[in-house]
């Protein structure tokens, strides 16, 4: 049975966690507020770049563009994982991670028992992961959240451009956390590579309309797909760092409420313990009395 000090020191540790779990909190809140704001912001230029892209390779030849025709037979796979620098976070890596896994190994699982898979971690975590598992990895963004900027996703989005113009990579797929709401993360894989633009008249926002094009279709094309590629990844990116935040404040939260009842219940042990020490002295106390009054 546990005596009176150590309840005493657990109880003082649970305070400190408490404390710390509290602060982490607060400080993951104010850090999912600018993030929560710089994800929503980037998502209406990302649509609208998306949308001006399925409009023109409506009207045009897309196999004059290579990123854009999608190639029959998948030899090979690059996957682009974006996961978190930093744990105390919940689940947030766990599920991409596993997420991640699933793909390579079952949905790519011939690729993948060929060599032919790699992968691109823009994160620490899923890079530690795969890493010690023997994954073929390519290409490491380590510590890429702690200082996020544009430059890494244009850098990363220009490297699997230019490895599957070369033909070293037939498909390159981003595997990710998007932000829907505090609660819950939605993780995310997508095609970045070849480039699927959405018709006017698969999203029904066709008007009917022609254009004039200057200089010519063709040419705005080759200037908005790499355009596209930089900011649809830097979106994911934005969405998971969100997600991140989101997810670390819910595991802070959550860590605060369990360390509350975990003092409940060894304040009520303390008191029992602290109870049955004086039950004990005041009835040693007692018979000793009694002795010397029989004596």
């Amino acid at each position: 049975m546990a005596t009176l000090k150590d309840i005493r020191t657990r109880i003082s540790s649970i305070k400190s966690t408490q404390q710390v779990t509290k602060a982490m909190k607060m400080v993951s809140a104010a850090k999912l507020r600018r993030a929560q704001d710089a994800a929503i912001q980037a998502r209406p230029y990302a649509a609208k770049l998306k949308e001006m892209l399925g409009s023109l390779s409506a009207r045009v030849d897309t196999s004059l563009n290579p990123l854009l025709s999608a190639r029959e037979d998948v030899k090979s796979l690059l996957v682009v994982l974006i996961t978190s620098d930093r744990g105390l976070c919940g689940a947030f890596n766990a599920n991409i991670i596993k997420l991640a896994s699933r793909i390579v190994t079952e949905e790519y699982g011939d690729l993948y028992r060929d060599g032919k898979v790699e992968l691109l971690c823009a994160g620490t975590k899923g890079h530690d992961y795969f890493r010690k598992r023997g994954f073929s990895i390519e290409k490491a963004y380590p510590g890429v959240f702690q200082n996020l900027h544009f430059s890494v996703a244009k850098e990363i989005a220009e490297y699997a451009s230019d490895r599957y113009l070369k033909g070293e990579v037939d498909k390159v797929v981003v595997v990710y956390n998007e932000f829907k709401s505090v609660l819950a993360p939605t993780l995310k894989s997508e095609v970045l590579l070849p480039i699927s633009p959405e018709h006017e008249e698969e999203t029904g926002k066709g008007s009917g309309s022609d254009y004039i094009y200057e200089p010519s279709p063709a040419s705005i094309i080759d200037v908005l797909v790499p355009k596209h590629l930089n900011t649809q990844l830097w979106g994911m990116m934005l969405e998971s760092n969100a997600a991140e935040h989101a997810a670390r404040m819910t595991a802070m939260d959550l860590a605060t409420e369990n360390a509350k009842e975990l003092l409940r219940v060894l304040n009520i042990s303390y008191n029992r313990a602290r109870q049955a020490a004086i039950t004990t002295e005041l009835s040693e106390i007692v018979a000793g009395a009694d002795a010397l009054q029989s004596e």
